[in-house]
Order: structure tokens, then sequence, then C-alpha cells
């Protein structure tokens, strides 16, 4: 059993629409209103038809009181790290620590270039993240004397005034696959982000990928259970179980269950802007795997048998959670043309 050390979160993945910008909010709205801990958004500057994330998550943490909100990622290329690094601070200030920072490389890069920025290579976009992390780290180190001087490659920063710092330890979720990427997450970053959908030989890869993150962190003399693991999530609820998410509540609970009991992910973001599939992973999945996972870690071997237990009782008629009030459906519901990840 792989065990991290972080508590379990659950969240959403959602698309930016701008041509449909109410329900986007109502969606997030939907995630706080049934209990998610997080609601996450697609970051593409470049991509006319999407609301600019940071504009959009600055309006939600006024419209919203209790869930925490991130970038799935911010693009680093088009956003400058002590700018960002303010605008990050500022906003976990004004919504009382409920800010994450998703950051990533940047990957669609004639796309980044025709919008200003610039056009690097896979090795290039590496080391202007380590340099990135570097400068934001140290803008929020209100505390310490001097400007903030890094002078890299990428980034040149000549004295930047320090500040402010944010409200919380905010996280540094990084999205990264390849071996150097890895290990620069485990090396500087406080989370690995990846989405399970870009991983070819699916839940298989996750413990190669982990102990590239795990030799990174080693490397540096951090422990590996520092860096969190969150996982993208992409799957179908269906009546009966077709393959790996596809299936019922009661099998996503198994299979999620699994994904942290033996990998360490303790952070699971569904990509849906689906109001149903929301309430599903929220109200019948998140509570059965936090049991489960807990009872398996207070007491190992407990996991076989209370598998068992809930399908028995879902074969009877009984709920797949454990402990669980229904939310009242919220009346949302997508519009023609409005884009819904299939769940």
């Amino acid at each position: 059993m792989t065990d991290y050390g972080h508590e379990l979160i659950f969240g959403g993945f959602l698309t930016p629409d701008a041509g449909h910008p109410e329900q986007v909010v109502a969606l997030a709205k939907l995630c706080e209103q049934v209990g998610l801990d997080l609601v996450t958004f697609q970051d593409h500057p470049y991509q006319p038809g999407f609301l600019d994330t940071w504009t959009l998550m600055s309006y939600l943490a006024a419209a919203t009181s209790r869930i925490r909100l991130a970038g799935n990622v911010l693009n680093l290329p088009l956003r400058q790290p002590v700018v960002l690094a303010r605008s990050v601070a500022s906003l976990d200030l004004l919504s009382g620590g409920r800010v994450e920072l998703g950051l990533g490389a940047g990957a669609f890069w004639e796309a980044i270039e025709a919008n200003g920025g610039r056009r690097l290579s896979r090795g290039q976009a590496v080391d202007a993240l380590d340099e990135a992390i570097r400068i934001i780290r140290e803008v929020w180190a209100a505390d310490r004397r001097g400007g903030v001087r890094v002078d890299g490659e990428h980034y040149r920063v000549v004295g930047a005034k320090r500040g402010p710092a944010p409200a919380h330890p905010v996280g540094i979720w990084v999205g990264a696959y390849k071996p150097r990427m890895l290990r620069l997450v485990g090396r500087a970053a406080d989370g690995w982000l990846p989405s399970l959908a870009y991983l070819p030989k699916g839940p298989a890869e996750l413990a190669d990928l982990n102990a590239l993150v795990d030799e990174g962190a080693e490397a540096a003399g951090r422990d590996p259970w520092s860096v969190r693991r969150l996982l993208n999530l992409s799957g179908r609820f269906t009546r009966s179980g077709s393959g790996f998410l596809t299936g019922p509540p009661q099998q996503w609970v198994e299979e999620l269950t699994g994904l942290a009991l033996d990998h360490g992910t303790s952070g699971f973001i569904l990509g849906a802007d689906d109001p149903t599939a929301i309430q599903l992973f929220a109200e019948e999945v998140a509570p059965a795997v936090r049991e489960l996972v807990a009872a398996e870690r207070a007491e190992p071997g407990t996991r076989a048998k209370a598998v068992e237990e809930q399908r028995e009782a879902v074969e009877a008629g009984g709920s797949t959670a454990l402990a669980v009030t229904p939310t009242p459906d919220p009346g949302v519901r997508p519009s023609a043309g409005f884009y819904a990840g299939q769940v």
C-alpha cells in the first residue's frame, strides 16, 4: 500500500465555455453545493471560445464561500511569473485561502506564439518552468529581506519587490508526463497533476511515473510524501461495467479506492460539464472512497470485506455511499451546443 500522507480531495474539472458563461458559473456553484473540495478550469488563453480562466476564477471566488479554485493547468508561457505570483496571492487573500496553483509548461506552441508567447523546445519549456517556480516562491516569501533576483535563461528578475504572501501555503501542482518534468515535480513542486486520458497504459503507468517523482524529491533532499499525487479523471457512469471508470458508481468506488491505496493518489478531479455526473461523483463516489480508504489505513486487510459489503448493499437496493444525504436536483442543464464532457 502506497501512502503519501495526504487527505483525500475530490474536485471538478470544467470547460470555461465563453458561449455559456452562466452555465459554467452554475456548474462551479453545483460543485460547491454537492460537497466537492475543489473546482478547476482548463486554461487556453489563445482560445477565443473560452472565458479567461483567471478572470473566471476571480469571479467565482466572490460567488462561492467554501470550495477551492485552481487552473488545470495555467499556461505559463502566456502568464508572466512575477505577475502570476501576485495574482495568486491576491486572490488567495481575497478568498480566505481558497486558491491553488495548477501550472503547465505549455504545449500548443503555434497558438502560444500566435498570441505573443515564445516558442520553446520541450527541454527549454522544462527549464522555463523550473525558473518560474523559483520566482513565484521568491515573490511569496514576503518575510525575506531584499528583492527577488533570478537570472535565468528564460526569465530574468532583477530586484522585484516581494509580496504579497498568500493567505495559506498555496500548492503548486504541475501537469507532467516525461521523466525530466516528473523529476522537476519531485524537486520543486507540491503536487503532480496528470490526466488519466493522457496515460497510454492507463493506471498501470502510475507506479513507474510516481517513482520518477520520488526520485526527483529524494535527489533534492525532500521526502517524496510531501508531493501530493492528483489525477484528472475521465469516464462514464453506466448501468454495467465495460472498462476502467466506465460503469456504475460502485465500480468507480472500487477503482478509485485502488488508486488511493496502491498508488497514493489523494486528489481525484472529474472532467465533466454534466450536472448529473458531478452529483453522482460527489454524493455516491467520494464519500464511499473516503470511507473505504480510511478503513483500510486504520486496519489493513479490511478493504476486500468492505467492498463486498457495499456490493451486497447495492444489490439489496441501497446506496453506494454509506452515509450520504442526497442533494436536490439543482436544475442545471446543458443547453444545445454546450460542451458536455462525456463522463
